[in-house]
């Protein structure tokens, strides 16, 4: 357990860090650049995808290597160039390069850090172990967005987001100061012997294949966040009431990964990610068709709930389910297709909502989750580990 709670602290930082740009970044582009809903959309999606492409290569590495601590390392060090880019970017293609950079340090570090919380995990405790660290990863969130609104509230022009820019450093350094703390079971860093990635795909379980199909047309929907900061924006928020709204969705997901991780351990997994699912098409629903603040507010609050009861289970599904020798390549070509799948899917929302509004993109989403939720539900086997 401490060694997941030291990797939990890594995110917590990093997350701090993290979150005290991202819920601002959308507001920065339109207020400093101009930027579209739709150019918003298409800076998240060229990111995000670009940087899933690594998931399954960090994942192979993972894999491969038996040390799996110095890539995280190095993929969370990005955070703080990350910021620089920001402090420095004259255009939106500036940006656009900065969220890059992060997303790109996201997909080198996530696989190995998986890894070693499902490695330092109790037996029969996966569920709760991942409910640990995502809870930990979202109090940082929470707190990242606290102190962005705290700084933004105070901003008289453009030049205070630099600031934020700056600030935030500080807990990306402190993330990677954890990793002085982190000790990993298996130390020797010997080559495994090569194996083609695709001979260890094609012998995977059928319902990790039917789970990651699942994800990637669920994730069609599923858009970047940005759009749900915009939301705001357009029914009358201010950026201050925006970001605070943002930190109730992470508070929520914060309070609820840990005892909702456990839930998974004893129920299954598949309950809680059928239930997620259909979560999400609700929260979705109510961001398409709110007309005032409470609306809004409910549907954050549901969207936090969907990220506690999904996030983290996913992850120890993947973990439980993939072979032990391909546990880090499957948790990163989930990612990877999950990111990639995000591009279009942030491409499709951003022309949906300048063509129809913003209603479409969510009604969209909300239609594409219940989708998944039914093909988990009537797919997936409910006996044994394997659909547990």
């Amino acid at each position: 357990m401490k060694n997941i709670i030291f990797l939990g602290l890594v995110s917590f930082f990093a997350d701090i860090s993290a979150e005290m740009v991202y819920p601002i970044i959308p507001l920065y582009l339109s207020r400093t650049f101009g930027a579209t809903p739709a150019l918003v959309g298409l800076i998240e999606g060229i990111a995000e995808s670009l940087a899933s492409l690594l998931k399954v290569f960090s994942g192979y590495l993972t894999d491969r290597f038996k040390r799996k601590k110095p890539l995280a390392f190095i993929g969370y060090a990005t955070g703080v160039f990350y910021k620089l880019a920001l402090v420095f970017a004259g255009s939106w293609t500036g940006i656009l390069g900065a969220r890059v950079i992060d997303r790109l340090g996201k997909g080198l570090r996530t696989s190995p850090r998986d890894v070693m919380v499902a490695q330092s995990a109790q037996e029969n405790g996966l569920g709760r172990a991942f409910g640990v660290h995502k809870a930990l990863d979202m109090a940082g969130a929470a707190l990242g967005i606290m102190l962005s609104a705290v700084l933004i509230g105070r901003a008289r022009d453009t030049a205070a987001y630099r600031q934020v820019f700056l600030w935030s450093m500080i807990p990306a350094a402190l993330a990677l100061g954890m990793f002085a703390f982190i000790r990993e079971k298996q130390a020797s860093g010997q080559l495994k012997p090569r194996e083609r990635f695709w001979q260890g795909v094609r012998q995977l379980d059928g319902q990790l294949k039917l789970y990651l199909a699942v994800a990637t047309v669920f994730t069609l929907g599923n858009s970047s966040n940005a759009f749900l900061l915009l939301r705001a924006y357009s029914l009358g928020f201010d950026s201050v009431q925006t970001i605070w709204l943002y930190f109730i969705y992470n508070l929520i997901a914060s309070l609820l990964s840990i005892p909702l991780g456990g839930l998974s351990d004893r129920v299954g997994r598949k309950r809680l990610l059928v239930g997620g699912y259909s979560l999400f098409a609700l929260a979705y629903l109510g961001f398409g068709l709110a007309q005032n603040a409470w609306q809004l507010i409910a549907s954050f609050v549901l969207y936090g709930v969907y990220t506690a009861m999904t996030t983290g289970v996913e992850r120890a599904f993947i973990a439980q389910i993939a072979p032990q020798n391909l546990k880090g390549t499957m948790l990163g070509l989930h990612g990877t297709l999950v990111g990639v799948a995000l591009l279009p899917a942030s491409l499709i929302a951003g022309l949906l909502w300048n063509g129809l509004g913003p209603a479409a993109p969510f009604m969209l989403g909300a239609g594409l989750a219940i989708m998944a939720a039914f093909a988990l539900g009537l797919l997936f086997r409910a006996d044994g580990a394997r659909a547990s």
